[in-house]
């Protein structure tokens, strides 16, 4: 359910007070159960004392809910929001734009064997003809296909079922399908029953990308950049002290930010990665295979049916100009 902190006229005066007035608020869409480092700044105060004015934080369950709520004006700002709810936004003609990488989590996609084959990336070949489970239309998608051709495997040869990523873990147990993808829980339990093909690192090294972003109204940022760079830089400081020496009492922080128990949150930021500003703006992210990754994902979601059309190019949904800012600050 998405709650609704902000009434629209607190969010027209933000947007046209910009980040001159120090009583305007802005408001932050999130996720619950995703512990991330800057949960502990929000904790802090760290946001509002940086920007100079109230971060209001409300919570989605998912990033479709968000784009609706930037759409309306409810929300300036989201942090996480997965790139294929991003990539359909915009792809409808919402004039979103990436301002930073909130997270990776190529550990947290891929695809699973099932073990008694035992095929693993040296075999893959022996993979031709299989029955694989792959929800259409998602990032996993995308990456099925990515690993598919760079093994050199004929999509025409395989027998592909459109399941969720727990249904296609369910088949991978019972035997019904010969290797499944997809992600978070569905996934974990994939590995239970299998051998996962290609590891987050391998995948990345092919330019297979698993990461979310933090998302703006292109408006929002054009007249508030100095507000963006600032937020960014508060999430990019949160993002080093974790890295750097991800405490227990900061974990315990997050944990409770995010609504989950300790063990359940140190389990699920051990499969994630926070890049810096400098990594972010790198060709490998911001600077360029980002948005080649995004045109590639929206180009599978028209041939799924998902959307009606891509973009012929992603590169004006990305502005990585805040974050060039947040790195001088």
């Amino acid at each position: 359910m998405i709650k609704k902190t902000t009434c629209g006229f607190v969010a027209a005066a933000v947007m046209a007070m910009g980040a001159q007035s120090a009583s305007a608020d802005i408001t932050v869409g999130y996720f619950l159960e995703w512990p991330m480092p800057m949960m502990a700044a929000k904790a802090s105060g760290a946001y509002d004392e940086a920007l100079g004015m109230k971060v209001n934080w409300v919570s989605f369950e998912t990033g479709t809910a968000m784009s609706a709520a930037m759409a309306s004006g409810d929300v300036q700002m989201s942090v996480s929001q997965g790139v294929p709810p991003f990539v359909v936004a915009t792809s409808g003609g919402q004039d979103l734009q990436i301002v930073d990488v909130a997270v990776s989590y190529s550990e947290n996609d891929g695809c699973v064997v099932r073990a008694d084959l035992e095929i693993d990336k040296d075999s893959a070949g022996e993979l031709a003809g299989k029955k694989v489970a792959v929800p259409l239309g998602t990032a996993a998608h995308y990456g099925f296909l990515r690993q598919m051709d760079h093994f050199g495997i004929d999509l025409a040869s395989l027998q592909i079922v459109d399941m969720a990523p727990p249904e296609g873990a369910a088949a991978l147990s019972q035997g019904a399908v010969d290797f499944a993808c997809g992600y978070g829980g569905g996934l974990s339990r994939m590995k239970e029953y299998g051998n996962v093909l290609l590891t987050g690192d391998e995948k990345e090294a092919l330019g297979i990308l698993v990461f979310d972003v933090t998302s703006a109204p292109a408006s929002f940022v054009a007249e508030n950049g100095d507000v963006v760079a600032k937020f960014l830089k508060v999430t990019a400081d949160a993002n080093a002290e974790w890295n750097a020496n991800p405490t227990e009492e900061m974990l315990a922080v997050i944990a409770e930010q995010s609504g989950m128990d300790l063990e359940a949150a140190r389990a699920s930021i051990a499969t994630m990665k926070f890049p810096s500003i400098e990594t972010q703006l790198s060709q490998a992210w911001l600077g360029g295979n980002a948005q080649a990754y995004m045109k590639g994902v929206a180009d599978v979601f028209v041939t799924a049916g998902s959307i009606d059309s891509a973009l012929d190019s992603y590169v004006d949904a990305v502005n990585t100009g805040p974050l060039t800012s947040a790195m001088g600050m």
